[in-house]
């Protein structure tokens, strides 16, 4: 620094400015430079500079950050990578990358940091299905209620399909009987088609503690389709963790907004999910983009169940019991109007009995009583025995 002030005061009046170069060791160009930052700016300007460039080819351009911004105000609860994939969605071609997306919004104060949650062993379903392309497996939960900003208590409906993550439905229903729960399934199973199987809790409408391996009306008429059943543990959300995971944007975007009973609000906010939203377990594709409607088409409900040579009991419609001889013997409810199967044990004096393709019992003619099955889950739950 001593020999930069030196040379400087020097460079002010010197007659030959190369020679004052050599003498120091240095070239004209940096002589020069010297020279001009210390007439600028005094000894301050001899101090050594940051080298780092003042601009860069690839900057954003101040357009682009306006945009990601805006797409980011639009949409305040997605991250960084959907911003990123809907911008590119929006403009085509190469954008920026994903670095740069998130550098924005944090420059912005847009984003959060997230909270790093301690990975724990999730919970198997009895019988672990797993959906492998769309309308192999639908789940079905009601989003815990709320009130709205007039008070009103909602409690929607919704359904969704695993492979794609469509959300098929998202209503809300002036009540959670089955019957009411049957006939939007009727309107889906037209528009979408049979799903294989269809997997829900342990609450009513979809099922019953008390009922025969848990069955309602609404879960026998999904047998009578030829629609499997899977029920996660009690008291086990994460058996049903995706179906959860959409009920916390539900929670986050209506619900935190007290919207009410206004089915169009509902229609738009699932139409954004289904058609905008890019999903990272997609490939950041929309479920829009991969469901397709079922193979299996909904012809409406047949009058009764075919069992082929299996001798068949019409359960009566109230009581839920089957005639044998001049004997009663009770059954269930859920299965009244529907017709039973019964087909002989080769080993035992009894009889099988089958609903749709569920094993549900065996029959003693001997004592007129039926012995209902139970398949005992890791919740102690009786789980169902399924045909092949």
């Amino acid at each position: 620094m001593d020999q930069k002030t030196e040379f400087a005061l020097k460079a002010l009046n010197a007659a030959n400015f190369r020679e004052l170069c050599r003498e120091y060791q240095i070239s004209p160009k940096t002589g020069y430079k010297w020279k001009t930052r210390f007439v600028a700016k005094g000894l301050n300007g001899l101090a050594e500079m940051s080298r780092k460039p003042k601009g860069h080819p690839h900057e954003l351009s101040e357009t682009v950050v306006c945009e990601i911004v805006r797409l980011k105000l639009a949409h305040p609860h997605w991250g960084p990578r959907k911003i990123e994939a809907l911008y590119k969605r929006k403009h085509g071609g190469d954008g920026p990358s994903e670095s740069s997306f998130k550098r924005v919004l944090e420059r912005a104060g847009l984003t959060e940091r997230r909270k790093i949650r301690r990975a724990r062993e999730g919970g198997r379903l009895a019988n672990g299905l797993k959906a492998e392309q769309p309308n192999d497996v639908w789940t079905v939960d009601f989003k815990g209620w709320w009130r709205d900003r007039e008070g009103l208590r909602v409690e929607p409906l919704t359904v969704r399909d695993e492979a794609s993550r469509m959300l098929l439905e998202l209503r809300w229903l002036e009540d959670c009987r089955g019957e009411t729960v049957r006939k939007r399934f009727e309107r889906l199973f037209e528009r979408h088609g049979l799903p294989g199987a269809i997997r829900s809790d342990n609450g009513a409408p979809f099922a019953s503690h008390q009922g025969l391996l848990g069955l309602t009306r609404l879960s026998a008429w999904w047998l009578a389709l030829g629609i499997s059943l899977e029920r996660s543990r009690p008291g086990c959300p994460q058996d049903n963790g995706a179906h959860e995971r959409m009920h916390r944007d539900v929670r986050r975007e209506l619900q935190a907004g007290r919207i009410g009973r206004d089915q169009a609000a509902f229609d738009l906010w699932r139409d954004e999910y289904n058609h905008e939203r890019p999903h990272e377990a997609l490939g950041m594709k929309t479920p829009g983009e991969i469901y397709q409607p079922s193979l299996r088409r909904y012809e409406g409900t047949p009058e009764d169940l075919d069992y082929g040579g299996m001798a068949t009991r019409r359960v009566h419609e109230r009581q839920g019991y089957i005639s044998l001889g001049k004997e009663r013997i009770a059954i269930s409810t859920a299965l009244g109007g529907w017709s039973v199967g019964l087909c002989p044990c080769p080993d035992q004096d009894l009889q099988e009995v089958w609903f749709s393709q569920l094993l549900v019992g065996h029959l003693d003619e001997k004592t007129a009583s039926f012995r209902p099955i139970r398949r005992e889950g890791k919740a102690g739950q009786p789980q169902p025995e399924m045909t092949p």
